[in-house]
């Protein structure tokens, strides 16, 4: 076996290891912190969302802000290699996974997105904003296209790539258009990510399975430091997941969905492979497209609805499903996205799966 390929599969479990331990020990800090404070989520108003609040008003309260646990454990294993690799020398210099072209922006979209999504959480629980429930969808998506718009532009002018890849077909330079394709694909996204947040532990175990695929894709590439920064998220997403999973001890929050979501988008264009993201998030295309309809029948049918709510897991709910049902079933069709997504890629690269 390849010693290179070995060596950096070991640092891979090893620091997705690490990232799981110390968000594991690190959630009862924050769980205490939350229901200290009285950090819990606001439900919708009944009027407005009817069905939602019956079905979720047992909920309200319950501590948000969990996708700290994620970004936070992330960042913080991001800075104790680069310390110890500066005082100790050779042994954390072969775990630093810090480098300029493959994971300054997705960690630095990350923690971006993660404030903004902090502030909105505290907008909820404070009610502060339109009707007291934080942000709007159309101002979180001014936001997101901001912060696309920043990674577009390093990719563009910092990286000078403008080259998108179609499975099964070749490389396109498309020029100045990579810009408003980068864009789209990381806000498309970033609201799918959001939408999908509605359940305990459907996001988090949507977005495992995602990044787990965009790790297995990163990894055959050969592009090691984003697989194992994709790694040890999801070494962190695995903590979370397990207290986050029904019912939940929090929720993963705006801080958490807009900055893993954002992050996702942009790994998925770091590979070059963006294109297999709607088959590897499968679950996060169903969930926005059926919030997307939903609007587009009201709108055109003089408020006429094609679900009894949106996006599709509340349908699911209202239809008699109980939640946990709901959030299994999407785990499976998440986790066959995703393999099928890592296999469509191995295809398409030409490499033996057999």
């Amino acid at each position: 076996m390849n010693t290179d390929f070995l060596s950096e599969a070991v640092r891979i479990f090893f620091l997705a290891t690490i990232a799981f331990l110390a968000a594991f020990l690190a959630t009862p800090l924050l769980t205490h912190f939350l229901y200290k404070y009285k950090l819990g989520k606001q439900i919708r108003d009944a009027r407005k969302a009817p069905i939602f609040a019956a079905l979720h008003k047992n909920k309200s309260g319950t501590p948000t802000m969990g996708g700290i646990l994620v970004w936070g454990t992330t960042l913080l294993v991001v800075g104790l290699v680069r310390f110890a690799a500066h005082v100790d020398g050779d042994f954390f210099k072969t775990l630093d996974f810090l480098s300029r072209p493959q994971t300054y922006l997705p960690l630095a979209a990350l923690f971006a997105a993660a404030l903004v999504g902090l502030v909105d959480d505290i907008f909820n629980i404070r009610r502060i904003g339109p009707n007291g429930g934080g942000l709007r969808m159309r101002h979180r998506l001014i936001l997101y296209t901001l912060i696309a718009a920043a990674g577009a532009f390093w990719f563009y002018f910092k990286l000078d790539w403008d080259v998108l890849r179609v499975p099964f077909v070749g490389n396109f330079q498309v020029g100045a258009w990579y810009i408003p394709i980068f864009m789209f694909i990381i806000v498309a996204t970033s609201f799918s990510v959001n939408q999908t947040d509605g359940l305990d532990g459907l996001a988090g175990g949507v977005l495992l399975f995602s990044f787990t695929a965009y790790a297995a894709i990163a990894f055959t590439l050969g592009r090691y430091d984003l697989a194992v920064m994709l790694a040890v998220i999801v070494g962190a997403l695995t903590a979370f997941l397990w207290f986050n999973i029904y019912p939940a001890r929090f929720f993963m929050g705006d801080t958490g969905s807009m900055s893993l979501g954002i992050t996702l988008g942009i790994v998925a264009m770091l590979t070059n492979y963006a294109l297999l993201l709607p088959v590897v998030g499968i679950v996060l295309v169903l969930e926005s497209a059926s919030t997307l309809l939903q609007i587009v029948s009201k709108k055109l049918r003089r408020g006429k609805k094609i679900f009894l709510s949106s996006p599709l897991h509340h349908h699911l709910e209202a239809i008699g499903w109980p939640e946990p049902k709901v959030v299994m079933r999407l785990w499976v069709i998440a986790g066959l996205g995703a393999l099928v997504g890592v296999i469509l890629m191995l295809l398409d690269r030409g490499i033996g799966i057999g």
